[in-house]
């Protein structure tokens, strides 16, 4: 049975392909993905000022590598990941500004944020961080240092993502707990869906291969969701559970640990 990353992701579109580079089984990338995002911070990219745990009580606009504070630009949202959040100042419209609204905090350094990008009020950040362009970070989402989040994603209230990646226009909208994890492009979350990442049992997630046992050399490993997969509401993943492209993960169930083929049905 396939365990390499292109089995699960389209890695000719995916912004963030390199994580998966070396890995011959897809799970390898969270073994790399602190230093990935290490190497990252230290790429072309507009870094938040450092957070110190405290709500902001200016809104930070990030424009053109600027960090901005202030109430006097007037700021209208529709779809964030069509483009359509605008910023206006004196100066006039700041063409793919991003806005971390009043009431956000931030944590720690490290915090990398793209163009057009909203953190609403109530979302706690620590870092380190990418957020990548035109993604959305609601209210009371809580990200948990070490996240990678493509473009165009949603973290939706309460959601409480740790160690975890986002492929571009993945979504958790809702009510979500994601460890050590990985959303492929275009996967969407029902309300309530927890991916767990830890067994209850000592030692290293084991993740059944056809009729092998694999040992996943990570002590804390979530779910891995390839491309398009989708999960119903108050679904649940076992840690190591790996599902395939174009899957569905049906509402109340539960996605055992071990590798499920694409475009499975798991009630």
């Amino acid at each position: 049975m396939p365990t390499s990353p292109s089995s699960f992701f389209n890695l000719d579109s995916c912004t963030h392909a390199a994580l998966f580079s070396g890995c011959s089984q897809v799970w390898q990338a969270l073994a790399g993905l602190k230093e990935y995002v290490r190497n990252q911070l230290q790429q072309d990219c507009t870094i938040l000022p450092k957070g110190n745990g405290i709500p902001l009580t200016r809104h930070l606009i990030v424009h053109e590598g600027r960090v901005l504070q202030g109430d006097e630009y007037e700021i209208n949202s529709g779809s964030i990941a069509r483009g359509e959040l605008l910023v206006q100042g004196k100066e006039g419209p700041l063409v793919g500004a991003s806005v971390v609204m009043a009431g956000a905090v931030l944590m720690g350094e490290g915090i990398a944020i793209g163009r057009g990008v909203l953190v609403e009020p109530g979302a706690l950040i620590k870092g380190p961080a990418l957020i990548g362009d035109l993604s959305e970070i609601r209210h009371t989402a809580y990200l948990r240092g070490y996240c990678v989040i493509g473009k165009r994603c949603v973290v939706g209230h309460t959601t409480e993502v740790k160690h975890s990646v986002f492929l571009d226009d993945a979504k958790a909208g809702h009510f979500a707990y994601l460890g050590d994890s990985i959303l492929g492009a275009d996967v969407n979350l029902g309300a309530g869906t927890k991916c767990a990442n830890l067994r209850f049992l000592p030692g290293n997630v084991l993740v059944s291969v056809g009729k092998e046992r694999v040992n996943s050399g990570l002590r804390k490993f979530g779910a891995i969701l390839g491309d398009r997969v989708q999960t119903g509401c108050n679904s649940v993943t076992s840690p190591g559970a790996v599902i395939g492209p174009d899957s569905l993960l049906m509402p109340n169930a539960t996605a055992a640990s071990g590798i499920h083929p694409a475009k499975s049905l798991l009630r």
